[in-house]
């Protein structure tokens, strides 16, 4: 059962209040990427272990998305989050501290569960957006998040490689404490609709997808699309130490290449208030493909995976994007735990990514790599291609 309550308006001052905070959590997922071969030296692990910490920090990330953030339905919102980041800083502070490679995948693990706090944030906005501009708001702030997630990764390369891994974490540590500070002063209140238990509330999500073919095919999409957005991102490290002899700071320097995509996916946004969604998603589903062919053929071409970066993120955060717009057309009442379905099945997909990354490299090294994206991103654009007219009927 739901009921009205006065919800606040978005302002411009709240609206960059949940771009920089999500784009700042956000950011603690990605930041063992570019570290990954630092660490395997460090624990004197192979790079496939080393892996792990980015695999299970994405499985962490669905299994929060799973039990908190529908919270978010029947608990106030910024409560619920100045509460979570409390526990992001310890798991940062255990990641830092970690004395050995188990400690540090189980780090990840928790890492990837308490950072969740931009998947409240979104839903949020599209809450308390006018209708009318909802795509461009959610564009705007998930081009601060991915932003975010892709800078993380040229901050981290750089602090690796001059002050050692583990002091990313510690520095992510005292960001996350002045965003608690930012959240606590700047953030509205946004009370919960949902009046029920917590039982109820997750069994409606079942109902959810059962009812929901738009939420059920844009979660398909964007699962495939992580996973091959994860493929190439776990992998870059060590593709670029064994073909240019290059370390971390030089794999996270490709996150300034891709920022420019993410940049340009930001302008789906707008496009998505005013463009049938099935062609957009066809053109942003076709540049992934593009992408991981020229990937194919840039092993040893900077200039080539520069290229590819930028078209490959592009591709994925406008698909993404474009889900969310769809997605949060849905129930009102419900946009929390629409976007746990549709989260969960993303990070899930790219987990899947990561492992299948850290499996084939070592038999296969970068053609391997490529042709799991060219695989993933072909089977996205042919399940697109022939639910056409379910999307049809339901957009």
């Amino acid at each position: 059962m739901a009921v009205t309550t006065h919800k606040p308006h978005l302002t411009t001052t709240t609206l960059w209040v949940m771009t920089l905070t999500t784009g700042l959590v956000v950011a603690n997922l990605y930041y063992n990427q570019p570290l990954l071969h630092d660490m395997a030296e460090t624990f004197h692990v192979s790079n496939g272990t080393a892996g792990q910490v980015s695999m299970l920090t994405q499985i962490g990330y669905a299994v929060g998305m799973f039990f908190v953030v529908p919270l978010a339905d029947m608990v106030e919102r910024k409560r619920l989050m100045l509460i979570n980041f409390a526990f992001v800083v310890a798991a940062l502070l255990l990641t830092a501290l970690a004395p050995n490679i188990d400690i540090l995948i189980l780090s990840g693990f928790l890492l990837g569960c308490t950072s969740i706090i931009p998947q409240l944030l979104v839903p949020m906005a599209a809450h308390l957006a006018d209708p009318a501009e909802r795509g461009k708001k959610i564009g705007f702030i998930m081009s601060g998040l991915l932003i975010g997630i892709l800078l993380s990764r040229t901050l981290s390369g750089f602090v690796g490689a001059h002050l050692g891994w583990r002091a990313m974490f510690y520095i992510a540590g005292g960001i996350m404490m002045l965003m608690w500070l930012l959240v606590y002063l700047l953030l509205p209140k946004v009370e919960p609709e949902y009046k029920g238990n917590y039982g109820k509330l997750m069994h409606s999500l079942i109902h959810l997808v059962k009812n929901e073919p738009k939420l059920r095919l844009a979660s398909l999409r964007g699962a495939l699309c992580f996973a091959c957005f994860s493929a190439f991102w776990t992998s870059l490290v060590f593709m670029l130490k064994q073909n240019f002899n290059e370390g971390s700071d030089v794999a996270g320097a490709f996150g300034l290449a891709g920022a420019f995509g993410a940049i340009a996916a930001g302008l789906v946004g707008r496009l998505s208030d005013r463009m049938d969604s099935y062609k957009l998603s066809t053109i942003t589903l076709a540049l992934v493909l593009i992408s991981f062919i020229i990937f194919w053929f840039s092993a040893y071409s900077i200039a080539g995976l520069i290229a590819g970066v930028i078209i490959m993120d592009m591709g994925v955060q406008a698909t993404h994007i474009s889900n969310q717009s769809i997605i949060f057309s849905l129930d009102p009442a419900a946009r929390n735990r629409i976007n746990t379905v549709y989260m969960v099945t993303y990070f899930i997909g790219g987990a899947t990514g990561t492992f299948l990354a850290t499996r084939i490299w070592g038999t296969y090294n970068w053609p391997g790599i490529c042709a799991i994206g060219i695989i993933l991103s072909a089977v996205a654009i042919v399940i697109h291609l022939i639910t056409r007219k379910t999307m049809q009927r339901a957009v």
